[in-house]
């Protein structure tokens, strides 16, 4: 069994920092991509960054420059640090990776429950 926890969210003002943490844990193979997304109510889930295996990062655009994604493969967490927080940010912030639980086998997409960020104005 796959799990995905998130850890690090809460209540921050503008302009403030946080640091999300995802640990992957199971019987796990490989994981390619990691990534975070964040979501409000009423409103699709969105990419805000993610890193593959070999470190190559993508961002949103509407977070480039301050939000800095990395992973540690060894111990299969994924990490989002946010600075220069808006109010704009404040969403359920979740973590996924694609991962295969054996060697050449398909690649599985799993996801966190979330945590919330929340950012006051």
């Amino acid at each position: 069994q796959v799990q995905l926890v998130e850890y690090g969210g809460g209540l921050v003002q503008t302009g403030g920092s946080l640091r999300l943490s995802c640990a992957a844990s199971g019987s796990i193979f490989s994981i390619n991509i990691m990534g975070w997304y964040r979501q409000v109510p009423g409103d699709q889930r969105e990419l805000v960054a993610r890193i593959s295996l070999g470190g190559s990062t993508n961002y949103a655009d509407s977070v480039k420059g301050r939000f800095t994604i990395s992973r540690d493969n060894a111990n299969n967490t994924v990490y989002l640090e946010m600075n220069s927080l808006k109010p704009e940010d404040t969403a359920v912030y979740y973590c996924n990776a694609d991962l295969t639980l054996t060697s050449g086998g398909p690649t599985f997409r799993y996801w966190g429950r979330g945590t919330q960020v929340t950012v006051s104005s």
